[in-house]
């Protein structure tokens, strides 16, 4: 997609309000019909006086926010794609908000509409779309710096959907970590791939206990993007990745096992954030890790019933084979903080079924030992319009996992099985190091579309961590 300031031309493109008259014959006419102005309604109307237009619907003008810009552009992306216009005008006035933040929210949601993962064999039309842009102000170089900034953060959001929709027979631990390599070492970032002897010379027994049933071997891989050489402040960003699920032993039914190559949404999260960050060259140091693996059915495969150890010496009871992801955390997450000494942490994993049962497929639970560092997580979220709700991280629920032979068990109970499970990844933080674990097993992948967000992978909470760590400044 091409973005041009100050240009105009193309099939013009008329914002209206449905609580808002416009003296035009257009919305005239379009009223008349039934067309309300409600967010995201597009009407077309072709080469009317040599001139191609769309009536694009906001809502109510005191509701107007980003969001509502973003879905409206959003479909009128899927209109002009419809009805092949490949160049657009925009001719902005003053709709009463940050001027760079509506042109960037006009941008991500054309963005976001642009997004298709397929493998069929017969190709799409080949669709180019051209913007042109003319602003009702023009701060010096702020709006050139509002494109950039979403132009990487949607590069990262679109790796994460990609690697996350990839089906298991490709996406492998492996692949996974070859991919890595092969996209975010151009960028500038380090990237350190651990394999199997090592992984084990390490002691990250709980994390080879799940990937021994494979024969696919797993893969540990650390990205480090050091940009801000004047700090030695670090954040960790530790990603889920467990590239196919089978459930092990304690097998999942037919019906959910189709999808379960999205198991590593959370590393999708944390690699595409990565890329989004070293695009950007922000001033910031950040370290990525993903503990890849594929839970899996073999003689070699753990057991319901066995105890084993973790990298931090404390021992596991299995409950069940198919709450893995916690035990390739509790690896991962020691590691970041006990072997890096990150400064604070975030893990994001697809860790539960319970999540979705408690907040569907729009909310991200977390959970926190530090309710400072979670308020600035949720300011990001709420700028990235990002939505998390915040679980008790109260010590009454950790007798639920305790265990009568082990240190602790890898099963809650019935019960609040989201909370017991981040948890239990909590119970592998080393110190006092802050940190909020993210179960997106609801959001990461969708079962149907949900407003700009497609079916399948969506690359959630990379828009949150690229706000997080490489803030823009306000209007």
């Amino acid at each position: 997609m091409k973005f041009n300031l100050d240009k105009k031309g193309g099939a013009k493109v008329i914002f209206t309000f449905s609580d808002e008259a416009k003296d035009f014959r257009l919305v005239k006419w379009a009223n008349e019909h039934g067309f309300l102005g409600k967010v995201g309604e597009v009407v077309y109307f072709p080469n009317i006086e040599g001139e191609s237009s769309f009536l694009v619907g906001l809502g109510n003008k005191s509701e107007l926010n980003e969001e509502n810009i973003k879905l409206a552009s959003f479909n009128l992306y899927k209109e002009l794609k419809n009805n092949k216009e490949s160049i657009v005008s925009f001719e902005m006035e003053d709709f009463g908000l940050c001027h760079r933040k509506t042109m960037m929210s006009i941008y991500e949601g054309l963005c976001q509409g642009s997004y298709n993962f397929t493998k069929k064999s017969s190709k799409e039309e080949d669709f180019e779309l051209e913007v042109n842009y003319t602003p009702f102000i023009r701060p010096e170089g702020k709006l050139e710096e509002g494109l950039k900034y979403i132009e990487n953060q949607m590069n990262g959001v679109f790796f994460a959907r990609e690697l996350c929709n990839e089906t298991a027979n490709v996406m492998t631990p492996e692949f996974l970590a070859t991919t890595v390599k092969t996209n975010l070492q151009p960028l500038g970032v380090k990237v350190t791939v651990y394999e199997r002897e090592e992984i084990e010379n390490m002691g990250m027994d709980a994390f080879m206990s799940v990937a021994m049933g494979s024969d696919n071997d797993p893969r540990f891989i650390v990205m480090e993007y050091n940009g801000d050489r004047s700090s030695k402040f670090r954040t960790g960003l530790v990603g889920k990745g467990i590239t196919y699920d089978s459930g092990g032993y304690c097998i999942k039914p037919a019906d959910s096992m189709a999808s379960m190559h999205s198991d590593m949404g959370g590393a999708a999260t944390v690699i595409g954030t990565m890329m989004a960050i070293a695009r950007s060259k922000a001033k910031v140091n950040v370290v990525g890790i993903v503990a890849a693996c594929e839970n899996m059915i073999s003689g070699h495969a753990y057991k319901a019933g066995d105890i084993i150890s973790s990298m931090a010496g404390k021992t596991i009871e299995i409950g069940n084979t198919d709450a893995e992801g916690r035990l390739t955390l509790a690896d991962a997450v020691y590691f970041a903080t006990s072997e890096l000494k990150v400064d604070r942490v975030i893990d994001l994993a697809t860790l539960t079924g319970a999540v979705l049962v408690a907040l569907g497929e729009e909310y991200t639970g977390v959970l926190t030992n530090n309710s400072e560092f979670l308020a600035e997580l949720k300011e990001s979220a709420k700028n990235a319009g990002e939505k998390i709700w915040e679980l008790p991280n109260d010590e009454a629920y950790k007798k639920l996992f305790e265990s009568k032979v082990a240190d602790l068990k890898n099963t809650g109970g019935r019960y609040g099985g989201s909370i017991t499970a981040g948890q239990f990844v909590g119970c592998f933080v080393d110190g006092n190091t802050p940190w909020v674990h993210m179960d997106i097993a609801g959001t990461a992948y969708l079962s149907k579309a949900n407003g700009y967000l497609p079916e399948r992978a969506t690359g959630v909470h990379v828009k949150t961590l690229y706000q997080l760590l490489n803030p823009m400044e306000s209007c």
